[in-house]
């Protein structure tokens, strides 16, 4: 892999930011509002997934007590309360900043809705590294993957010089589908047990991008 990548797609939330405990406690005060058991931080993360309301069934949540759109909006508007509490994982804006000065295009692709994605990457420090931002149109976090497609198309990326890098299996799904290069994480959302179904390198942190580039 060396001295062949031209660019290089981060996930955001459990790749960059570590905002794992944020969403356990509001998926957990999301289940007491429903009178339901909690989860702990191991069965998230065995459970965590895309489309989120796929999570949320797993997690023991009922529609019929409360609509997916409605939860969405309550864990949205606690988490932008929430997330400045939180931290980017070790040795980020380092590696950021080596992968810039190596000349990679950095781009962040994220299910965030873009307006708060942006937001996000301001407030802790590393919106000048990324080339180009890319998130979704509303809050409910359903996929990334087309209009990461779409992105590709229109700037002619070289797919086999490009990498994806993420925590979950939905990012392994969306760089198959991207026709690029994934690496994982499993300091993420999801367990090592889970992101073992990938057949794709799995390290520790994105740090890590700096001893294999």
């Amino acid at each position: 892999m060396k001295n062949s990548v031209e660019n290089i797609f981060f996930d955001f939330n459990g790749t960059l930011l570590d905002d794992l405990d944020l969403c356990l406690r509001l998926l957990n005060i999301l289940l007491s509002d429903q009178k339901k058991p909690n989860v702990d931080m191991d069965r998230y993360k065995d459970i965590f997934t895309f489309p989120v309301k796929d999570y949320y069934i797993k997690a023991g949540l009922d529609f019929d007590i409360e609509s997916y759109e409605s939860m969405a909006v309550k864990f949205i508007y606690r988490y932008k309360e929430g997330y400045k509490n939180c931290k980017l994982y070790p040795n980020v804006k380092e590696t950021l900043e080596y992968l810039k000065n190596k000349g990679i295009r950095l781009i962040c692709l994220s299910v965030t809705e873009i307006g708060m994605l942006i937001e996000q990457l301001k407030y802790f420090g590393i919106y000048e590294y990324f080339d180009d931002v890319l998130g979704n149109g509303d809050i409910y976090a359903k996929s990334k993957e087309e209009v990461a497609i779409d992105f590709i198309n229109k700037n002619k990326i070289n797919k086999e010089k490009s990498i994806l890098i993420g925590d979950t299996i939905h990012d392994y799904e969306c760089g198959k589908k991207m026709g690029v290069n994934v690496v994982l994480n499993y300091s993420g959302h999801q367990s090592i047990k889970v992101l073992e179904e990938a057949p794709v390198p799995i390290v520790r942190d994105v740090s890590v991008l700096k001893e294999i580039l």
